[in-house]
């Protein structure tokens, strides 16, 4: 391709405002038409000066009956290169915010849970939020090198999840382009449910020889969309079942203080508690009624609190069946005001 003329600041505006505005309507692009872009605030005649050398730089050219001007191949190639480095800069923006507001929600679900179990007197949890209904909001498919795409998979709430796709040859960035047009038309907004098996061959049939690449970008979709197996719960005030007499009988005891330590019991609560019909207001569970068996001495009082787009999140509070409900319930609806003000300044 020879060596790459980096255009300047101007040029590159100009060389926009030329393109876009070819694209929206079909007809050459003059220099007046050009200065009536405001932040340009150039002459007519500065802008002929640099529609001249872009034309010498093959980027754009002039038809035979028209005084404006229209993009060239080069041209076209330039555009797509730039939106598609927008776009890349736009996703890595997105994941750095992502992962400073990932820690400050983890310290406040942190502090909620000590707080909670301070105010209680009792053992508790709290999940990170996670989605119950995930859907897909974009994907952007990028070249890594000669066999290797990376997936970049966009949920709801900005969930995102990588993916390295490997690739027998390599694909140029006309086809990746296409690929990435043809994967968001089909899939925005699909939850996992409706991505069915009819709507995947129409993907492959669409895609051609590059049907694998949409076979393992649709793999990293499926994954992306499940509840995560690495589901995230702060624990609190564990040792405070040893304050009441009859849960702190050897066996007893040690079971709800493994169940916190292993945490795959309470991931088991919240995946219940997320998926019960009733998931809204504070459930309690008496007993038997726990889908924890190791907490059937126990009663166990959750609530749901939920983010934007369908994230959500579990709070529970673990004590003896002779709880003070009164008081768990209203500290509960406290803290759930509280978090829901916290989430939603923060939006």
């Amino acid at each position: 391709m020879g060596t790459e003329v980096v255009l300047s600041e101007r040029k590159t505006k100009i060389l926009h405002a030329i393109i876009k505005n070819y694209l929206e309507t079909g007809e050459p692009v003059g220099s007046r038409t050009i200065s009536k872009y405001t932040d340009l605030n150039l002459s007519s005649a500065t802008i002929r000066n640099e529609m001249a050398d872009l034309e010498e730089l093959g980027y754009i050219m002039q038809p035979h009956t028209s005084a404006g001007r229209i993009p060239s191949d080069k041209g076209y190639r330039w555009y797509v290169d730039s939106l598609m480095e927008e776009k890349e800069q736009e996703i890595i923006e997105m994941k750095e915010l992502v992962l400073e507001k990932a820690d400050k929600m983890e310290h406040l679900l942190k502090q909620a849970a000590k707080v909670l179990a301070a105010n209680t007197n009792y053992a508790t949890m709290i999940s990170a939020p996670a989605y119950n209904r995930n859907k897909l909001k974009f994907i952007q498919l990028s070249k890594v090198d000669e066999t290797q795409l990376i997936a970049v998979i966009v949920m709801e709430g900005n969930i995102i999840k990588n993916k390295i796709v490997t690739v027998e040859e390599e694909v140029d960035n006309e086809t990746l382009l296409k690929l990435n047009m043809l994967l968001n038309t089909s899939l925005n907004g699909m939850s996992i449910e409706e991505i069915n098996l009819g709507m995947i061959a129409r993907l492959k049939e669409q895609a051609g020889v590059h049907s694998e690449v949409i076979s393992d970008v649709l793999d990293a979709v499926g994954g992306a969309i499940q509840l995560d197996d690495d589901l995230e719960i702060y624990t609190s005030g564990a040792t405070n079942i040893f304050k009441y007499p009859e849960l702190s009988d050897k066996q007893s005891a040690q079971e709800i203080i493994n169940a916190f330590e292993e945490k795959q019991q309470l991931a088991e609560l919240v995946t219940k508690t997320l998926a019960s019909e009733d998931n809204k207001g504070i459930q309690v569970y008496i007993g038997n009624e726990t889908p924890v068996q190791t907490m059937k001495d126990c009663s166990v009082v959750t609530a749901t609190y939920e983010l934007a787009e369908g994230m959500q999140g579990t709070i529970g509070i673990i004590g003896p069946k002779r709880m003070d409900y009164e008081h768990v319930m209203k500290t509960l609806k406290t803290l759930m005001a509280e978090l829901d003000t916290v989430f939603h300044k923060r939006e």
